[in-house]
């Protein structure tokens, strides 16, 4: 879960994920085949493939992810061997929440486990992604994957998506978070995120024949964004500018966060959730409706749409001690909206994969 910088990761820019304690689970179990049987029991589906039939067409399903990491393994060397793999999770899907990294990481551990390797966090991480853009078509970042892999528990992590060097900082102790369901999911292979990521490489495009080191919109700061308004047109400039606020809205919110600065990090929420909103675009009418919702119940300082958008969740900051109350005002009264109260879960800053703590 992304406590801060959202569609940054794929500009090279900052983010500040933190792992929550929601798992994904796989049962593995060696065969003398080539074959990967997988069954997914939260979908009630069972699919099989061949190790070595790595030409095969998406299927634009959760099983492209699993079949993805096998051939990423093996193209990093790993002797993966034919398997069944039984998968169970608790994490929502489309909800924002990085389902689809945890599935990618989880697989991907269970794999060597069966084939008596280990690769560096880092490069699980890396291949992870790369069986999620080339295999499920999601032009995704770094960030998730990367997360769930290198994550500490009790603390965020500060990841620069371009050298992926990575810093933790603590949550302070008067802070609370609660995600909640909007009650819509967002399909990322459907093309959405794949168009924000276009937009942000066609702007590159136009501001890197003159500024050479412009490789991302990382590279773009306030000045030539302003300068360069005509030659982007409205919509790309309002998309490098929430790229290039989101950013910095990253490196203030580690400094919040260090000095326990709640009021701080409460404007940055609410900034971010405005921008995601109305510069990038990415928010809905019932992310916006909980955002409302959620900004008025005693407790909450502020809250903002988490992950990829078009559905999914609402990250709420709450004050210490009261998440518990303040969850049970916001699942009624969105309840109304909605027609039954929605999925909520009190986030508590879990370790990395494998590790759990």
């Amino acid at each position: 879960m992304n406590l801060i910088g959202e569609h940054t990761d794929y500009s090279d820019g900052l983010v500040m994920p933190m792992n929550t304690a929601l798992y994904t689970w796989v049962t593995i179990r060696e065969r003398p085949d080539r074959t990967l049987r997988v069954e997914a029991r939260d979908l009630g589906e069972t699919r099989s493939f061949e190790l070595d039939e790595s030409e095969a067409s998406p299927t634009r399903s959760g099983f492209d992810y699993v079949r993805g990491v096998a051939i990423e393994l093996l193209a990093e060397g790993v002797r993966v061997p034919g398997a069944d793999l039984v998968i169970e999770g608790e994490i929502p899907m489309g909800g924002g929440l990085a389902s689809s990294a945890s599935l990618e990481v989880s697989v991907a551990l269970a794999l060597l486990g069966v084939a008596g390797e280990q690769l560096e966090p880092e490069r699980i991480a890396r291949l992870c992604q790369r069986a999620e853009r080339l295999h499920a078509g999601v032009r995704c970042g770094i960030m998730d994957p990367f997360s769930i892999a290198c994550g500490r528990a009790g603390s965020a992590m500060l990841l620069d998506c371009r050298s992926l060097a990575a810093r933790y900082v603590e949550l302070p102790s008067a802070l609370e978070l609660l995600v909640v369901h909007c009650g819509v999911k967002h399909r990322l292979s459907e093309g959405p995120l794949n168009e924000r990521a276009r937009d942000c490489a066609r702007a590159v495009a136009l501001l890197s024949p003159e500024r050479p080191d412009v490789r991302a919109l990382r590279d773009v700061d306030e000045a030539l964004l302003q300068a360069s308004r005509e030659r982007l047109g409205e919509r790309l400039h309002r998309r490098c500018r929430h790229v290039v606020g989101e950013i910095a809205r990253v490196r203030e919110a580690f400094a919040a966060l260090g000095s326990a600065d709640t009021a701080a990090l409460t404007e940055l929420f609410r900034s971010s959730h405005a921008s995601l909103r109305d510069d990038f675009e990415v928010s809905s009418a019932e992310l916006d409706a909980l955002v409302e919702i959620a900004d008025t119940v005693p407790g909450v300082l502020a809250s903002r749409m988490v992950g990829a958008g078009f559905g999914g969740c609402v990250l709420v900051l709450c004050e210490a001690g009261r998440a518990s109350q303040a969850s049970s005002q916001i699942r009624a009264r969105y309840g109304e909206v909605l027609g039954r109260e929605p999925w909520c879960h009190r986030v508590r800053a879990a370790s990395a994969a494998g590790e759990i703590a």
